[in-house]
C-alpha cells in the first residue's frame, strides 16, 4: 500500500511540475511559482533517487555461468538489512 501512495505522489508531482513548466513557457512564472517548481523538482528527484537506490539494493547480479557477482558493498547492505541468508 505504501508503494501505491508513493507512486501516486510521484504522479502528482510530475503533473504539477508539467503544469508549471507549460505555464513558464506560455507566460512566465511569478516568484512564488518558481519557488514551488524548485521545491517540487527537489522532492521528485529525492523520491526517484530513493526508489532507484532501493531497487539496486534488492538486486542480485549473476554472471553467464550462474555465479553471483553482486558487489560486496551491496551484499553487505542486503545482509545487514536481513534480506540475505548467506
Amino acid at each position: 500500500m505504501v508503494e501505491l501512495n508513493e507512486n501516486k505522489r510521484q504522479a502528482e508531482l510530475i503533473d504539477r511540475i508539467n503544469i508549471l513548466a507549460h505555464k513558464q513557457k506560455q507566460s512566465g512564472l511569478d516568484p512564488e511559482e518558481k519557488q514551488e517548481q524548485a521545491t517540487l523538482r527537489k522532492e521528485y528527484l529525492a523520491n526517484f533517487r530513493k526508489g532507484f537506490r532501493d531497487q539496486i539494493l534488492h538486486t542480485k547480479l549473476y554472471d553467464k555461468k550462474g555465479h553471483e557477482i553482486t558487489p560486496e558493498k551491496v551484499h553487505k547492505i542486503q545482509k545487514n538489512n536481513g534480506w540475505r541468508q548467506d
